[in-house]
């Protein structure tokens, strides 16, 4: 009997405002054991603070996408830190759309009506289904791959 297709395995990186509903440290485990190594989670005291170069180095060493969460627009503890979050996120997807990938590989939730930090990153990650593995880690992956085969012989 023939086996079934594998399901491409891609590579998430969620920062997300610590204020987001249940994503404290037992609900960040349970994530991290449902999805195992194809997500990573960031919590940020304020999505304000994230920085373009925060979702670049994610990009560029081991996600294939790269969100972030933020509070409710006009909810955010520190007035406009989910405003700010909304621009660099744009800010973002023009720049890696410049250099040819797909804008889809950045993304914002403003988090509203307020979900669980679970039924976000399950909802992300359904919509990252769509997208190829990214061109920029093939290198780095398949010397992964060749270093892993090693340290398992």
């Amino acid at each position: 009997m023939p086996e079934p297709p594998k399901q491409k395995k891609l590579t998430l990186a969620l920062f997300y405002c610590q204020h987001t509903p249940e994503s404290g440290k037992q609900d960040r485990q349970s994530l991290e054991e449902k999805y195992g190594k194809s997500i990573r989670l960031f919590p940020i005291p304020c999505s304000g603070r994230l920085e373009p170069l925060h979702l670049l180095r994610a990009l560029e060493e081991f996600a294939d996408a790269a969100y972030v969460i933020t509070c409710p627009e006009g909810e955010c503890r520190y007035f406009e830190g989910n405003l700010r979050a909304k621009k660099m996120a744009q800010r973002t997807r023009e720049i890696i759309e410049s250099i040819g990938l797909e804008g889809e590989r950045i993304g914002i939730v403003m988090n509203k009506p307020p979900k669980s930090l679970a039924r976000q990153a399950d909802e992300i990650m359904e919509n990252t289904l769509q997208l190829s593995r990214s061109p920029v880690l093939s290198p780095h992956r398949a010397q992964q791959e060749k270093g892993e085969r090693r340290d398992n012989c």
